[in-house]
């Protein structure tokens, strides 16, 4: 699927969207696993942090880019048992095992967990191939791309 938003506010109303409808598919299994892509200010962080609205985090999510994740509990109860937001963001890690060595792999498998990865094809190979990718590109101005995918190769190559 793709998106145009206009403006930060489309921006933000198209993450709270997204939310729900991730949510409400999301396997009670599984983790729920969401890998964003794209350039420095393409809008990956702005979505999480309206990602996570609909959740009930209450905290401010920020870009963890210094501190590689942070983890937050929802305010209300979701759908499917999930209870926990994990936002991580791979900028900085110079090698993807990087992230095993902080618990990426029990992170992934926990089925309460959503889980946000920003520059995430730093990491696809640790990713499962079930996970949704979405890929945020400047189309001047204010406006973004938006393109939502369940592979990462859909989405690394319309880039």
């Amino acid at each position: 699927m793709k998106f145009i938003t206009k403006n930060k506010r489309e921006t933000q109303k198209l993450a709270r969207h997204l939310s729900g409808e991730f949510l409400k598919r999301s396997n009670p299994k599984k983790a729920l696993v969401i890998a964003l892509s794209g350039n420095l200010g393409a809008g990956k962080t702005t979505f999480a942090q309206w990602f996570a609205k609909p959740l009930g985090v209450k905290e401010s999510v920020k870009s963890p880019t210094f501190v590689l994740m942070q983890i937050f509990k929802t305010g209300r109860t979701l759908p499917n048992g999930k209870r926990r937001l994990v936002h991580i963001d791979t900028y900085r890690i110079k090698r993807p095992s990087d992230m095993l060595r902080i618990g990426l792999k029990d992170i992934l498998k926990d089925p309460k967990n959503i889980i946000l990865i920003e520059w995430a094809e730093k990491i696809k190979g640790l990713l499962p191939k079930d996970g949704t990718w979405i890929y945020f590109k400047h189309a001047g101005r204010n406006r973004r791309i938006i393109i939502v995918s369940m592979t990462p190769h859909q989405i690394l190559k319309s880039a």
